[in-house]
């Protein structure tokens, strides 16, 4: 092939200049381009050399006219920037990508009103398929619309109150049920719990699995070590300041997660302490810092691909009731959680 074979203009490259330039017809070339069998080896090969002269790339416009599909997903979350978030949209990536597809990923920011707009958007640009992490609040009238129209969805984190989907949940609950008997079998009787908003679905859990492993390890619940509301460092610094002030201190801290637990690292240095703790979440540096970070670990890679496998499976025609399937937790001791009670005296100062 030379230059003089390609077209004269500047127009794109159509799949009857492929046939033309291959030296076969245009119904070969659409089985070549679609992954159709029935293709001599030779044809396949005239056919790949000719797309890759005149740079063709398939109409999906016009595909998605015949089929309805736009081989593409949409995948809301909370905030790409988080890391927990950002692992699972990678997964959820890689899986899309394997398949051949496309992944539009956008961030909630927590605001229903936002949510609901951008999955609107994926829902008129004729997505296949929707992955969501749903901001709590959120009126779900419109998805049961959406979904009732076809669009299948799987809701990651946390479990929609409404629409009939399947669902991927981390075992918060008993995570956090883990990780404070882990603190409490290094003889820690008064625990802290520092956690995100109340309302938020994964914040519940996670203060239940507190209480569960106080009561059933025999020890007293006490609302006031439980700070749950919008993470900012300044509040809690306040708050694990009044703790430190009472009568019965804390000696070890629960973090509901990443977020809350390097505010509370933050706030043990400012008030010149230290006390044994426990993360639900890993975070980058948990295993730098002196002493390690001990953390209640999610798996936010195998979230995502379950939820691509649930997906999947719907958009192959799966008639199945919905399903919601809970991953499990790893405890990873690697220091803090692991300090006794003795040898920890208020205050102390963080070298």
């Amino acid at each position: 092939m030379t230059r003089n074979d390609r077209p004269e203009t500047l127009r794109r490259a159509t799949i009857k200049d492929v046939a033309r330039l291959a030296g076969v017809g245009v119904g070969t070339v659409s089985r070549v381009v679609n992954g159709m069998p029935e293709v001599s080896a030779a044809s396949v090969e005239a056919v790949h050399n000719a797309i890759e002269f005149l740079g063709y790339r398939r109409n999906d416009s016009a595909r998605i006219l015949r089929t309805g599909a736009t081989e593409s997903i949409g995948l809301l979350v909370e905030d790409v920037a988080d890391p927990f978030f950002s692992l699972l949209n990678r997964a959820v990536e890689d899986e899309v990508v394997r398949q051949g597809s496309v992944l539009l990923t956008a961030s909630s920011s927590k605001s229903p009103d936002r949510a609901r707009k951008l999955i609107l958007t994926f829902c008129s640009r004729r997505v296949d398929g929707l992955i969501i992490t749903l901001p709590e609040g959120s009126d779900e009238d419109y998805l049961i619309r959406e979904h009732a129209a076809g669009i299948p969805m799987v809701f990651v984190d946390r479990p929609p109150q409404k629409v009939a989907a399947d669902v991927v949940l981390t075992d918060n609950r008993g995570g956090a049920m883990q990780g404070v008997k882990h603190l409490i079998a290094h003889g820690h009787r008064r625990i802290a719990c520092i956690t995100d908003r109340a309302e938020l679905f994964t914040a519940r859990e996670r203060v239940n699995g507190y209480r569960d492993a106080l009561i059933d390890s025999g020890n007293p619940f006490d609302p006031s070590f439980v700070f749950s509301a919008a993470l900012e460092q300044e509040q809690v610094d306040t708050m694990l300041g009044r703790m430190l002030a009472d009568s019965d201190p804390p000696t070890a801290v629960f973090a509901g997660n990443n977020r809350a637990a390097v505010m509370v690292i933050g706030a043990m240095r400012r008030h010149g302490t230290l006390l044994a703790m426990v993360a639900f979440d890993d975070f980058e540096l948990a295993d730098i810092v002196e002493p390690g970070i001990t953390v209640v670990a999610q798996d936010p890679q195998g979230m995502g691909v379950m939820a691509m496998d649930l997906l999947c499976a719907r958009l192959q025609g799966s008639q199945a009731p919905p399903k919601t399937v809970t991953l499990g937790t790893r405890l990873i001791p690697r220091g803090s959680g692991e300090l006794p009670v003795s040898g920890i005296h208020l205050p102390t100062v963080l070298r």
